[in-house]
């Protein structure tokens, strides 16, 4: 089983839609295997997006991600990744899917309700900087704790 980080992000947990984004997820046979609210300070949203560095969004970005809490969850099912890119939709919300989340629920490019790993590599690197470096664990395998 495929494993992947998804992030609700500040503007949606302001608009209470943690609990659908996570229905929908769900609803598509993903399980949910770590769950945690986090307020990430600007280091941490910084550390996290760093691959964004160089790009003129990284600071308008950075301080987003740094306004609220967010949760983070780590999702396992078969093509995971691609399953939760497909729910998710394109970062631009008028160019998403009709049904998808950012399609649904965005206000903005940057204010697009969540994040997910974009490859089996980023998760790799992702679900611990939420996770494992605290020493908080996900679930191994659907339901089965490790």
């Amino acid at each position: 089983m495929e494993q992947t980080l998804v992030i609700v992000k500040p503007d949606a947990v302001a608009r209470g839609l943690i609990g659908e984004v996570i229905r929908r997820f769900e609803a598509e046979g993903l399980v949910v295997c770590g769950l945690r609210m986090v307020g990430l300070a600007q280091k941490e949203a910084e550390g996290f997006y760093q691959v964004h560095r160089h790009q003129p969004f990284f600071d308008s970005l950075t301080h987003f991600m740094t306004s609220g809490p967010c949760v983070a969850m780590v999702l396992e099912g078969e093509g995971a990744i691609r399953r939760v890119r497909t729910l998710m939709g394109a970062t631009d919300p008028l160019k998403a899917d009709e049904g998808t989340l950012r399609r649904s629920f965005a206000a903005s490019i940057e204010k697009n309700v969540v994040h997910g790993s974009d490859s089996v590599e980023s998760a790799a690197l992702e679900i611990p900087y939420f996770f494992c470096r605290l020493g908080i664990f996900p679930v191994v395998g659907r339901g089965e704790i490790s």
